[in-house]
C-alpha cells in the first residue's frame, strides 16, 4: 500500500491511497454500480473526545499520508491545521475508486452536534485514564442523543498518544490497582461493552501503528457506501 498527500488549498489536502486486493476471507467491498464521471462519494468522520487527547495531532498526522518524508524515521514535523478550515478534505482512491473523506472533530466551526457524519471516532489519552472513562460517560450519551438518525452508523474507539503508555509500576498494582495509563485490553473492553465496531491504538508523534489506523479507517470509510454498510454484524468489535 502507498499513499502520497499533496497539501491543496486551505483544508483539502489530496491524497492517493491505493490496497492492494485483499486474500479470500478478509475485507472485500460489496459490488455497487461505479460511474467514474461523478464526483466521488463524501465520507463525513466526526472524531469525539476529551479536550487535549490528540484529536488535532492526529489530523495533521493523517494529512502527512501513510509513508511522509520518504521513509525518514519518526518523529515527523507536523504541520499545523487549522480548526477554522474544517472539515479536512482528503481524496482517496481505495480499491481504483475514489472517495473523498471529509474530517471534523469537537473544534468544528459548525457545532459538532449538528453535523450528521457517517463514521464517528471516538478518542481517548492512553497516558490520562479518565479520558478512557469519559467515553462512557460523557460521549456516549452524545453519540446516542445527537446522532441515532441511523442504526447503522459505525463508532469505533481509537486510543491515542500510545508513546506515552507506561507499565504500571508494582506500587499501583498493589491490591489489584491500575496506573495512570491504561492498557490495550482496557480500550478493547470498553469498545466491545459499548458495542463500538472497531477499536485501534497509534502515536501521531512518532508514527507507530498510524499506517494501520488509517487503512482501517479508511476501509471503513469505503464500506458506508455499500449496500451492507460498515457496522459490524453481532457483538463482537474489530481489533485493527
Amino acid at each position: 500500500m502507498a499513499i502520497n498527500t499533496k497539501s491543496a488549498s486551505k483544508s483539502n489536502h489530496e491524497a492517493t491511497l491505493k490496497l492492494v486486493t485483499c486474500p479470500t476471507g478478509h475485507f472485500q467491498l460489496t459490488a455497487m454500480p461505479y460511474d467514474p464521471s461523478l464526483p466521488p462519494p463524501e465520507v463525513n468522520v466526526l472524531l469525539l473526545g476529551d479536550e487535549e487527547v490528540g484529536k488535532s495531532t492526529f489530523l495533521s498526522r493523517l494529512s502527512l499520508g501513510i509513508r511522509p518524508h520518504n521513509d525518514d524515521l519518526p518523529p515527523y514535523s507536523l504541520p499545523t491545521l487549522r480548526d477554522s478550515e474544517q472539515p479536512f478534505t482528503f481524496n482517496v482512491s481505495l480499491y481504483n475508486r475514489a472517495y473523498s473523506l471529509a474530517f471534523s472533530d469537537t473544534s468544528s466551526p459548525t457545532s459538532y452536534t449538528l453535523l450528521r457524519p457517517d463514521f464517528i471516532v471516538l478518542c481517548y489519552d492512553i497516558s490520562r485514564r479518565s479520558t478512557l472513562e469519559s467515553l462512557r460517560t460523557r460521549w456516549l450519551p452524545i453519540v446516542n442523543g445527537h446522532f441515532n438518525y441511523d442504526e447503522a452508523l459505525p463508532v469505533m474507539v481509537l486510543g491515542l498518544k500510545r508513546d506515552l503508555r507506561r507499565e504500571w509500576t508494582e506500587e499501583e498494582k498493589k491490591d489489584g490497582g491500575r496506573g495512570e495509563c491504561t492498557m490495550p485490553q482496557e480500550g478493547l473492553g470498553l469498545a466491545t461493552e459499548l458495542l463500538c465496531d472497531r477499536y485501534g491504538e497509534c502515536s501521531a508523534v512518532t508514527g507507530e501503528l498510524c499506517r494501520e489506523v488509517l487503512e482501517d479507517v479508511a476501509r471503513t470509510c469505503a464500506k458506508t457506501t455499500t449496500e451492507n454498510g460498515a457496522k459490524s454484524q453481532g457483538a463482537s468489535c474489530g481489533v485493527m
